[in-house]
């Protein structure tokens, strides 16, 4: 086992240094005439991410310390917001799922994609109070359903729909973020809700919360990690530094489930069990953007310009690097918390 993670390290160090490669060269960006920043502010939120750990132990901070770099976390309540904080300026790099990054390019916000976690399916669903009538996706038509527009679940939820003879107009979709609509769906404000870890865990464990359908087997909800293009473009060491330290944070995490939600569940607020679940359905392990990958980013973009939620249809390769990122083959399996 500690070989198979040690040739991961080191493959993900090199595809580091692809990005690195690609940031500096390929792009002709020149970083020995760039200071280091002052900060890195990261974009977070409560979702099975390897930046929650990172906080929690501090290590990210040690790193950067010697170039002179302050790290500030910054805590959103869903992917839609926290790339409108990175469009604005307010941070400089981020990790969300899918539709998040297709919604802020159609608004034009300026950002490149670095890398991804592997697809976590079943770490998004659509779910209905435990006492309710309804027992199939085809029996929501109709019905109002809770999501925070512009997330993964939105695309989840339009799959799910087709996927049972439904249009999206069949539906009510009502946009409400984490927290309200967890609220309006304990008082039964809405009929079902579309939502991700770990606040699925959360409402199965604290509240009953039974799972309609999950994403398995329709979706890929890869997870993304973005930086600021003007930051990355800057400052291609930090982003070095910062992805050498997810690499061996994941691999801790890996090695150390237990711990790792014992420190994590402070950070998100919740319980250690809810902490745990989230964690067994998100395969953690950053790895670079793979051509099959962005294919099915585009696909994603292409559905919701065809059903008019952003205006005007987008490229997802312009907000890709130049040049392919030299990286390692192995895909990520570093997740540890999922076989």
């Amino acid at each position: 086992m500690s070989s198979f993670f040690d040739r991961f390290i080191q493959s993900r160090r090199a595809w580091v240094s692809g990005i690195a490669a690609t940031l500096l060269g390929s792009q002709g960006f020149a970083v020995s005439a760039q200071q280091a920043p002052a900060q890195l502010r990261i974009g977070y939120q409560k979702a099975a991410s390897v930046f929650v750990l990172q906080k929690a132990q501090g290590t990210l901070e040690k790193r950067l310390a010697p170039q002179g770099v302050e790290v500030r976390w910054v805590e959103f309540p869903a992917g839609p917001q926290l790339l409108e904080g990175l469009n604005v300026g307010s941070i400089d790099v981020g990790y969300v799922g899918e539709a998040p990054p297709i919604f802020a390019q159609a608004a034009g916000a300026k950002f490149v994609y670095v890398g991804n976690d592997p697809a976590a399916p079943e770490a998004e669903a659509l779910v209905v109070p435990k006492d309710s009538a309804i027992k199939s996706v085809a029996d929501l038509k109709g019905k109002k359903i809770a999501l925070n527009k512009g997330s993964n679940v939105h695309y989840l939820l339009v799959k799910l729909l087709e996927k049972n003879g439904l249009k999206y107009s069949d539906v009510q979709p009502v946009f409400l973020p984490p927290a309200d609509a967890r609220a309006a769906f304990e008082r039964g404000s809405v009929d079902a809700w579309a939502i991700w870890d770990p606040f699925l865990s959360a409402a199965e464990k604290q509240i009953g919360a039974r799972v309609l359908a999950n994403g398995k087997g329709l979706v890929n909800n890869h997870l993304f990690y973005l930086a600021d293009r003007g930051y990355a473009e800057k400052h291609p060491q930090v982003i070095r530094t910062l992805f050498d330290d997810l690499h061996e944070r994941a691999r801790w995490l890996a090695a150390n489930q237990i711990a790792a939600a014992a420190l994590i569940a402070p950070v998100q607020g919740l319980d250690i069990e809810v902490v745990q679940s989230s964690l067994s359905r998100y395969p953690l392990g950053v790895q670079p953007v793979s051509a099959a990958v962005a294919a099915e980013q585009q696909k994603v973009a292409d559905i919701f310009a065809e059903l008019k939620l952003i205006p005007q249809p987008i490229k997802v390769a312009d907000a890709l690097p130049a040049k392919p990122v030299a990286a390692a083959a192995a895909p990520a399996q570093l997740a540890g918390v999922r076989p």
